[in-house]
């Protein structure tokens, strides 16, 4: 489908091998061997599989998404070099954004099934559906934060493609909050190292830096972009 409806834009059809890829070796994780240790016995049930490749496959949309807005954050801080090609960046970022807000969308609803399965598997291995578990807060805060991302455009000061491509590289910081967060600092049933946490890598405080760096640039892109 990808490709019927992407095959005119170069990145619409990059996005759709990235998705694809993800998707392929989501699938492929089935046929390894998973006793490589024994297995408790809520693992050996087929709602692993289901569950965790819902879950998986969002957080690759809700990466390509962030992905996507940090692109069009450079284009932006590209027009604070060069004023001369404004109308052919405006709609590339345009259709960027178009194409990062669909891939959040495939990403939160994915998110949204994943984690509503993940409480079918719970009732089914623990007898409850929902038990405030920190991995369980936090998949539901991801879903909120995203739902957010996506109706910016009905709150007239959060609305426009800047904030929304701004938001969509944020936002994926609750996804790393559920992934990694919860697994090394916070206990629960999903959490494997919260008793010897991790340090956080030096990389990550350069990473967060640099984002806020490039979208305080790109906001001035932006305002040279819309004179």
């Amino acid at each position: 489908a990808g490709l019927i409806f992407n095959r005119k834009s170069l990145g619409g059809m990059a996005s759709t091998f990235v998705l694809s890829g993800i998707m392929l070796f989501i699938a492929h994780l089935s046929f390894l061997n998973p006793e490589i240790t024994p297995l408790v016995p809520v693992l050996k049930s087929y709602w692993l599989t289901i569950h965790v490749s819902m879950e998986a496959g969002s957080y690759g949309f809700l990466l390509l998404g962030g992905i996507i807005g940090l692109l069009n954050l450079l284009l932006y801080v590209t027009v604070t070099f060069n004023q001369k090609h404004n109308s052919t960046i405006a709609l590339q970022i345009e259709h960027l954004t178009k194409l990062s807000e669909m891939t959040i969308t495939g990403g939160l609803i994915m998110l949204a099934i994943g984690t509503y399965l993940g409480g079918v598997w719970a009732n089914e291995s623990w007898g409850r559906y929902w038990g405030w578990d920190a991995k369980e807060t936090w998949a539901l805060v991801s879903i909120m934060v995203y739902a957010l991302i996506l109706h910016m455009r009905f709150i007239p000061k959060l609305r426009g493609n800047f904030a929304f491509n701004v938001a969509s590289i944020f936002g994926f910081a609750s996804v790393i909050m559920t992934y990694f967060g919860v697994n090394y600092y916070l206990s629960g049933l999903h959490s494997y190292a919260a008793g010897d946490p991790v340090p956080i890598p030096t990389w990550v405080y350069i990473s967060v830096v640099a984002v806020i760096v490039i979208s305080i640039w790109a906001s001035r892109g932006k305002k040279l972009l819309h004179k």
